[in-house]
């Protein structure tokens, strides 16, 4: 924690403090928070130089100013190591292993992962009085249909073809949100065309292939869609009257794949496209944090920054650490994987009025954990059958522990496969990564348990040595499996009985 502490200290000399203009926490707490929650895809924790000062040498100058003027957490983790199943977790406070999605994504035409009857974090702040808006990736399904009325799935659409016209169901607008203006997945799967709130911006009337080829709008590029994210959420923050409360969802699409910075970001890291795209991402970030200011709410406006999941492969890490950088600093894996490069994120929170500037938390907390905290700091309370996995974080903004009913956290992998993590203990029941990492275990035991306080790199297996252990957070996972829900409250019924919790023990 020395490093860090330093580096927030060293940014937090730089920049105006901000701690001096209210107390840590508002006494006035009838004044709700607005809430901007800033989603990158595949940013690795250790892409934030104030998180990786050693070993980070990417320019991260907003996120940086972000955490010298907040908090940092250093043991957050997404619900997943991939993107749909994340923003599951982030929107409905629950597992997304609890719906019928037990691996892998969805793709840009694929219908609706979150059920219509599920409250979001969107459609429970807006009951509070929030004005609620998207801005961006949205990769969990929508209701689409063909020209002859058939939902359409997957990657057929191209074949099958869309109603372009039709009302777009199941999305953003059905679920919570005031407003939306994005794009349907990853930019690296069609359909490449805008959405705004329940319908296509124009149609696709041609073909394009930002690594998938499908159908695509005439003068949809996506090199400029991150611009056009940060621009559009800009001008909603501009909009926004200070006596009413606003949540503001900014899920980014970079630096996922496709890498592509813009002419301006060219060359700027020195490190490759991978590394000025960050630094690009980082821009939009202090895009949307200037406007916030500029706005005069910075006093009473939280801002998240957080990703989905580590860092990918696809940035060629390898490449990356021959010149200095680790992008998911001295963490194993990456994204899609149980070992904590694949999900322990970046989570940085700014909120003058509520969070100490230049401040870290040790506190363990996942990203299923927005709702029961938007709950907790609007002074409200979530139906028995929503944010089953959720607990707030907000004592911790206070310097506080978390008091939690949630015994612990669960990790999931692309290929499905679980990872219980509990105090310092961590057991993953796989003999690998669960994901895309090829690594030949060093022994032959069927799972791995590592003590994260000792062992954060998780090099030394302890499952043979610490039998006791494993069976206790085995069956603690099992619990939390079969209650529907991982924290205190009446059991529920999860929508599907085909939790393999398992599937990666197999010989």
């Amino acid at each position: 924690m020395k490093p860090l502490k330093a580096i927030l200290f060293s940014v937090s000399t730089s920049i105006v403090s901000l701690s001096s203009i209210t107390p840590l926490i508002a006494e006035d707490s009838s004044q709700k928070p607005n809430i901007i929650y800033i989603l990158a895809d595949d940013l690795g924790y250790g892409d934030v130089q104030a998180l990786n000062p050693k070993q980070g040498k990417i320019p991260t100058p907003g996120m940086d100013r972000l955490a010298a003027q907040g908090m940092v957490f250093t043991d957050a983790h997404s619900n997943s190591s991939v993107c749909t199943p994340t923003r599951y977790g982030v929107l409905t406070g629950r597992y997304n292993w609890r719906t019928y999605k037990q691996s892998g994504v969805l793709f840009g035409f694929d219908q609706p992962l979150i059920a219509k009857d599920r409250l979001t974090v969107a459609g429970f702040l807006k009951k509070q009085g929030y004005k609620t808006a998207i801005v961006g990736k949205w990769h969990l399904g929508l209701g689409l249909n063909t020209p002859d009325g058939k939902p359409t799935k997957g990657q057929r659409a191209a074949v099958d073809g869309v109603d372009w016209s039709a009302r777009i169901t199941g999305g953003p607008v059905d679920l919570g949100f005031d407003s939306w203006y994005g794009i349907a997945a990853s930019l690296d799967m069609p359909p490449y065309i805008f959405i705004e709130n329940d319908r296509f911006v124009g149609e696709c009337t041609t073909t394009k292939a930002f690594h998938r080829k499908g159908p695509a709008h005439a003068d949809f590029e996506a090199i400029d869609v991150l611009d056009i994210i940060g621009d559009r959420s800009a001008q909603f923050i501009k909009q926004q009257k200070s006596d009413e409360p606003f949540f503001l969802y900014v899920p980014l699409t970079s630096p996922h794949a496709p890498i592509i910075p813009t002419e301006k970001w060219k060359g700027k890291s020195k490190l490759g496209l991978y590394g000025d795209f960050v630094m690009h991402t980082d821009a939009i970030v202090a895009q949307i944090t200037d406007a916030v200011d500029a706005a005069g709410l910075t006093d009473n406006t939280m801002i998240i920054v957080t990703s989905d999941n580590g860092c990918s492969k696809v940035a060629d890490i390898p490449a990356l650490k021959k010149q200095g950088h680790f992008p998911n600093a001295h963490y194993r894996g990456s994204k899609s994987d149980l070992w904590d490069g694949g999900h322990r994120v970046p989570f940085i929170v700014r909120w003058p009025a509520g969070v100490k500037a230049g401040s870290s938390s040790d506190e363990v907390i996942c990203l299923t954990d927005l709702m029961a905290t938007c709950a907790d700091l609007t002074g409200s309370k979530l139906p028995d059958n929503a944010g089953e996995d959720s607990v707030s974080f907000a004592p911790a903004l206070k310097g506080k522990p978390i008091v939690s009913t949630r015994k612990g956290i669960v990790h999931h992998s692309v290929s499905g496969q679980f990872a219980y993590r509990q105090g310092k203990w961590k057991l993953l029941l796989t003999k690998g990564s669960g994901g895309w990492t090829k690594e030949k275990m060093s022994d032959n035991a069927p799972a791995q348990l590592y003590d994260m306080e000792a062992d954060p790199s998780e090099q030394k297996n302890l499952y043979k040595t610490q039998p006791e252990v494993a069976e206790r957070l085995l069956a603690q996972l099992e619990s939390d499996v079969k209650r529907g829900r991982s924290t205190a409250g009446p059991d529920q019924k999860n929508d599907t009985n085909k939790i393999n919790i398992k599937r990666g023990m197999k010989r």
